[in-house]
């Protein structure tokens, strides 16, 4: 059963995420945020599905609810519309794909020759302790990058929002 669930999870996962940059079904920014949401809690659910419950409790929590309430904020804010299909050039579509691929099978190469996770022994206790201590003492600077980058794009939400008063 636990197999089923991952792979249903891991499915959802990878089709909301194409759907979102990909929408055949509208071309409406709103359509691909909510697909968004939908990739995240899919992502939740591979999480409880690890043993990871304060993760999943947090991933939902904060990216479902807060970040997605200010990219819908944002997209609100811009007043985007539904843009006109266009038309795609064959040799840009083939490049692309190509330099997907190359990109894609270097990554995979590397990933698979370098050992990363050897060694490690999973924690399926769920533990936060362990996961605060290795946030806040080997992961520290990348914390606090993250912490300023949110920062930033909320004072670049609220200096796009201010409107002229002159």
């Amino acid at each position: 059963m636990h197999d089923l669930f991952f792979y249903l999870f891991a499915g959802l996962t990878l089709l909301c995420g194409c759907l979102v940059v990909a929408n055949p079904f509208s071309r409406n920014p709103v359509t691909s945020a909510m697909f968004l949401v939908l990739t995240i809690v899919s992502l939740a659910g591979l999480f409880v599905l690890l043993h990871a419950f304060f993760l999943a409790a947090v991933q939902v929590l904060v990216y479902a609810g807060a970040v997605m309430v200010l990219f819908l904020f944002v997209i609100m804010l811009l007043d985007l519309k539904e843009e006109a299909r266009r038309k795609f050039k064959t040799a840009s579509v083939a490049a692309g794909v190509v330099s997907v691929g190359a990109l894609g099978a270097l990554t995979t190469k590397t990933v698979w020759t370098s050992g990363v996770g050897q060694g490690l022994t999973p924690q399926t206790d769920g533990a936060t302790g362990a996961l605060g201590r290795m946030l806040f003492t080997q992961y520290l600077l990348p914390f606090e990058i993250v912490s300023v980058l949110l920062l930033v794009a909320m004072v670049g939400v609220i200096l796009l929002s201010k409107k002229d008063l002159r």
